[in-house]
């Protein structure tokens, strides 16, 4: 029987902080039109209705979702735009968004 291995205890680990985790983390994604930062808001912290750019529908609250801004850095919180977490993912294989009224027809 060999003897058993020692091994290094791993340091304390900070605890969590609770507004980063409410936050979500984020990231930063190369696109077609550019880099974008990214941060993912858990269904707990969405608290407001946002209306998702790539659908044009609300996101209401409680319902997890992205908030997407320019990488760059020249940008202001005006920049920011909240997107369901698919209509993101396929935002290269979509048109931009056409909103019509109530009365237009659909196709035509």
């Amino acid at each position: 029987m060999s003897p058993r291995r020692n091994r290094p205890r791993p340091a304390e680990t900070p605890p969590l902080d609770r507004t980063r985790l409410e936050r979500g983390v984020g990231s930063v994604q190369t696109w077609r039109d550019g880099e974008w930062q990214v941060r993912n808001i858990p269904g707990s912290a969405a608290t407001k209705t946002y209306r998702c750019p790539g659908c044009v529908q609300e996101i209401r609250p409680g319902v997890a979702h992205l908030v997407a801004w320019p990488a760059d850095g020249q940008g202001d919180l005006t920049d920011r735009r909240h997107w369901h977490t698919g209509c993101w993912r396929a935002r290269d294989r979509r048109g931009p968004g056409v909103e019509r009224s109530r009365s237009a027809p659909r196709y035509g």
